[in-house]
């Protein structure tokens, strides 16, 4: 009994240690406050000017679809590559497994500064084009989805593929067919995370990036550095919108995956 409750009131003291300073955050954002310590009156001046500065809407959307490019390049580098590495023969398999490590372990930092010698000082390519930055973010994902496939390809029925192979499909339509419908929990996984990743990149980011445009990390660190108030506490329901809709995102899928367990009972 008493390991039962020591259990509950640690678990408890993480969960409350993880997600007070996010709550905090999202009721200042429904007030009037300029600095997190005293509550003003209720408003929802931070989501009007959100919604309504010009700066912070193309700020979001740029964010927004530099996330949904990157991401679709990624899952398609990450799951070919994945595939491509699960029928190799032993010795590439396993080279390709090791160089696929290196990304993930590596600091940010050194990516960023790597990617921006080799393509803007070694390549010449012009930062002021979006190229840099999409080829540092495609290398920081890739790597993500890779790891989210392998193990979807690892649990799938291969005698599937061989089937439709004696059957007479080509293997294109084969991998199309039979494979991809059986990883695509993976290569859907690998997807949200690419996108979460780009949403929080800041150091490949800011190495890469063209001058004029800023993702919603960089400006926020930018904004702390001198921004008017209002845009700073703006930035707070930002927060608070995103972390709703991570919330929903997880609850969905976890009501999906209950179902489908539910059904395979």
């Amino acid at each position: 009994m008493m390991k039962k409750i020591f259990s509950a009131s640690w678990v408890s003291l993480v969960l409350l240690f993880m997600y007070l300073p996010i709550i905090i955050l999202a009721v200042y954002s429904f007030t009037d406050s300029t600095t997190i310590g005293a509550i003003r009156n209720f408003s929802l001046s931070n989501y009007e000017t959100l919604f309504t500065t010009p700066e912070l809407l193309n700020m979001i959307i740029g964010t927004l679809v530099l996330a949904l490019v990157v991401s679709l390049l990624s899952v398609v580098l990450g799951t070919t590559g994945a595939i491509g590495a699960f029928y190799s023969k032993k010795v590439p398999r396993a080279f390709i497994r090791n160089a696929n490590q290196i990304p993930v372990v590596n600091a940010e930092v050194v990516t960023g500064f790597a990617i921006c010698i080799l393509l803007i000082v070694v390549f010449g390519v012009d930062k002021s084009t979006f190229i840099p930055l999409v080829i540092g973010q495609v290398s920081l994902c890739a790597p993500f989805v890779y790891l989210s496939v392998v193990p979807k390809l690892v649990q799938m029925d291969n005698s599937l593929y061989e089937a439709a192979l004696d059957l007479g499909a080509t293997p294109a339509k084969a991998l199309f067919k039979v494979i991809i419908p059986q990883i695509m929990p993976g290569i859907v996984s690998g997807f949200m995370l690419s996108i979460t990743l780009s949403l929080d990149d800041y150091f490949i980011t800011t190495y890469t990036k063209p001058a004029s445009f800023d993702t919603i990390s960089t400006y926020v660190v930018n904004a702390t550095k001198g921004a008017q108030t209002s845009i700073k506490t703006a930035l707070w329901a930002l927060s608070t919108i995103i972390f709703a809709l991570v919330i929903l995102i997880v609850l969905v899928n976890y009501f999906k995956s209950s179902r489908r367990a539910g059904e395979e009972k």
